[in-house]
């Protein structure tokens, strides 16, 4: 029985039903009034019901009956779009035979065989539906196939989306292939060495450039050769080989391609594109594979692409020089470099693909490296097969890093030279002050007015000499008193003196090694190096921490584990200094030992630390390298050469007794300051010396032929002129064992190779009235050992 009509019984039923109710609420409330209205509702509910049933029967049988998807399909069936209907799970509910025919079969949208961002903008679309009732995504392919695509929410219930694909109008290919093949284009393409045709569904020739026609039928006008069969053009040898037919036995074999205009029409005309092959389709595999074991063995990075812009092959080198993983050949040379360089590098490629037998350079930024750039040769090649670009890309991370540490020593070297000028500049306006400073405190005593303002100012010229020497030590010019001796023996020296500058908040832990070596180094250098370091490992602790220390014995067997190609394999005694603290980030590493560079802030630094570490260890014959993690701490390794010697270790030389600051006898003072000669002949006089003054070598060398009697000589070494060794030469050829203090600015090591005079001493500026004379007293004394001085 239909649900739209109801029996007698049925309503009968009701009726009684609906009585017992009525008498029920009669009976609970006693009131006529409220059984009376409650029977009348009953009533006018029933007879709109059944009025609603038989008005509207197809209402009532909606939910009882399937939907007709059949009649829907009928009706969304168009010839022009591709129509498909989705549920709110995303599911398929039903799609027109063109949308089948489009996307290659009923497959559900999003998920349709979408080019490039075309799946992403379809995705989109639906969002958008679904939220605003609309949504549309424009430029979407399948295939060759340009579409633009509306999605419409509908449905009584908004539960339903309607998505319509539409073919976006083209230009007609036909008409314009038809005008540029025989114009410009088509010449520029045979120049190229392409040869292009246009036939229709049947093979007749519509159009062709010069180069086709002069090749194929030996003439250039296309209008006497329009509708002809393409076939009989061409012929097919037993290999496979295509030639044109005209050419005879001596043809040239070309290659074919064949490019439909429009892919889903079978009877669509088509591009017929040749190029001339140099050897036969079997020859062909051949040919590449040896191309491609020859260009596994080149050292230089090789790649060929074909004319697809897509990798065919690439060579090991190639692979190392775009730091590519082994095995993981990407699809297209844009894959490899930064996204500005993909356009330029792809455009180089088309054009070179195109025929053009020459070469030209790029230079290019390679993905995922440090973003300098490389350069890369695109040329273009033919007879290798599917082969149409060569790309050569030379592994240039060896030649930077070289370029970079000559680059560095080229910097310290300049910056070396220019500290060790102005430390000697600087030492000798220091000597003058320290000079004054000392001379000024003998006549004032503790307690006096301007005794604690000279003191303060002989303090400042103290710290400045520590800066010079800083400025040496980078430059490498600073005088070194090396000495054998063990670095645990150093770092007990210096340990006391560590724990007062890291202060209560760090932690100081030291291990030593067994079978450690003794070194050769100066001991005070050493210790500054140490000091250095462990301020630098506070510094990076404001919180707290550890600083560790550590000895341990480095073979050669270990070095050549360590794989370092700066260390040359040898014994070395190795200092580890390590911290808990921040860490150096990546890009702050490698300039940690560039002068002047600080990551302090202004005030705090001068930038001149580690350099001086480094300049120290260099010059002590070792090396020192610098590990850090952001966040975990820094770690300096420093790797002294073990000393060796023949039989038993030396002690360390004994200390000189202090010498006696009076004296007597003549000096010749040799020098072209004019504060540090009045200085310093102040200074000897006081201490008893007589003294004879002069201002430049030849003028030394006129007061030394005056003089009767000359006990010492003191000279600067450098000097406008004529220097001191020369000077001092000169007036040895006459006095053979005469006596000579040099004193300079400059470091002792560096003036030691130019003066190459025998029995000198020597007195390092800055210096104070007091190691003045004692210096004066020391060279007197030796000459008297050795037996040169003379009456």
């Amino acid at each position: 029985m239909p649900p739209a009509q109801l029996s007698r019984l049925d309503i009968a039923l009701i009726a009684a039903l609906a009585f017992v109710s009525v008498a029920l609420l009669f009976w609970t409330t006693r009131s006529m009034t409220v059984a009376a209205g409650f029977a009348a509702g009953l009533a006018v509910a029933a007879g709109g019901t059944l009025l609603v049933r038989r008005l509207f029967p197809a209402a009532a049988n909606r939910e009882a009956l399937p939907p007709d998807w059949t009649m829907l399909r009928q009706a969304i069936h168009h010839d022009d779009v591709a129509i498909a209907v989705t549920d709110r799970a995303g599911r398929m509910v039903c799609a027109n035979d063109l949308f089948a025919t489009w996307m290659g079969g009923f497959v559900t949208p999003p998920g349709l065989p979408l080019d490039g961002r075309g799946a992403e903008l379809l995705k989109n679309a639906g969002r958008a539906a679904w939220r605003d009732g609309e949504g549309r995504a424009e430029d979407i392919a399948v295939g060759p196939l340009q579409l633009r695509a509306q999605v419409t929410r509908t449905g009584q219930a908004d539960d339903y989306l309607v998505w319509r694909f539409a073919a976006v109008e083209r230009l007609d290919l036909v008409a314009e292939l038809t005008r540029h093949l025989g114009g410009p284009a088509g010449r520029t393409l045979g120049h190229a060495g392409v040869m292009a045709a246009l036939v229709n569904s049947e093979g007749r020739l519509r159009a062709a450039n010069e180069a086709f026609l002069l090749r194929a039928l030996g003439e250039v006008d296309s209008r006497h050769f329009a509708g002809r069969d393409v076939a009989p053009m061409l012929r097919l040898d037993d290999a496979g080989s295509l030639y044109f037919a005209r050419e005879g036995d001596r043809a040239t074999p070309v290659r074919l391609i064949q490019i439909a205009l429009a892919p889903a029409d079978g009877n669509s005309p088509m591009l017929l594109a040749m190029l001339d092959e140099e050897m036969g389709p079997a020859d062909r595999g051949t040919a590449q594979t040896y191309v491609e074991t020859l260009l596994s063995l080149l050292p230089f990075g090789l790649a060929m692409v074909d004319r697809d812009g897509r990798f065919l092959y690439m060579n090991r080198a190639f692979m190392r020089a775009a730091n590519l993983p082994e095995g993981k050949m990407p699809r297209y040379p844009g894959d490899i470099v930064v996204g500005e360089d993909k356009g330029p590098l792809a455009d180089m490629i088309r054009r070179h693909s195109s025929g053009q037998q020459v070469g030209g350079d790029l230079s290019i930024r390679l993905a995922g490296q440090s973003g300098d750039p490389v350069s890369m040769r695109v040329v273009g090649v033919r007879g290798l097969g599917e082969a149409a670009v060569l790309l050569s890309l030379k592994d240039s991370s060896e030649e930077s890093r070289l370029k970079r540490q000559v680059a560095q020593a080229s910097k310290m070297q300049a910056v070396g030279q220019l500290a060790g000028g102005v430390a000697h500049d600087f030492n000798n306006i220091l000597t003058a002050v320290l000079g004054a400073c000392d001379l000024m405190l003998m006549r004032h005593t503790p307690g006096d007015s301007d005794y604690d303002d000279i003191q303060q100012i002989r303090s400042n010229a103290n710290r400045a000499a520590s800066l010079t020497r800083q400025l040496l030590a980078f430059s490498r010019q600073q005088t070194l008193r090396p000495q054998i001796l063990q670095l645990p023996d150093v770092i007990s020296e210096v340990s006391h003196l560590l724990k007062r500058l890291i202060g209560d908040t760090v932690q100081l832990s030291v291990h030593h090694g067994r079978g450690l070596g003794a070194v050769r180094a100066d001991p005070g250098q050493l210790e500054q190096v140490i000091i250095n370091l462990a301020v630098n490992a506070r510094d990076a602790m404001p919180g707290g921490g550890t600083l560790t220390i550590e000895t341990y014995p480095v073979s050669a067997a270990d070095v050549r584990q360590l794989d370092n190609e700066f260390m040359p394999p040898a014994d070395y005694c190795a200092l580890k200094v390590s911290d808990t603290g921040t860490g150096i980030p990546a890009d702050v590493l490698p300039k940690i030992f560039e002068p002047f560079f600080t990551t302090k802030d202004v005030g705090k630094g001068t930038g001149l630390g580690l350099s001086t570490v480094y300049g120290i260890i260099k010059q002590s014959a070792g090396f020192i390298f610098a590990d850090s993690k952001p966040g975990e701490g820094t770690s300096f390794t420093i790797y002294l050469p073990v000393h060796r010697v023949g039989g038993e270790t030396p002690p360390p030389p004994p200390a000189k007794p202090r010498k006696s600051q009076w004296g007597s006898g003549t000096i010749l003072l040799v020098e072209d300051e004019d504060m540090v000669r009045a200085v310093a002949e102040r200074a000897l006089a006081r201490a008893g010396y007589t003294v004879v003054a002069a201002a430049q070598g030849e003028e030394g060398l006129e007061r030394f032929a005056e003089m009767e009697k000359v006990d010492l000589v003191i000279s600067d070494v450098v000097m406008p002129t004529m220097d001191g060794p020369t000077m001092v030469r000169a007036m040895r050829a006459k006095r053979p064992g005469l006596p000579v203090l040099f004193m300079s600015g400059y470091a002792e090591e560096q003036l030691r190779q130019s003066i190459d005079i025998d029995d000198v001493s020597f007195l390092p500026k800055p210096f104070s009235v007091a190691q003045l004379a004692e210096a004066t007293s020391a060279a007197l004394d030796d000459a008297v050992h050795r037996g040169g001085q003379d009456g």
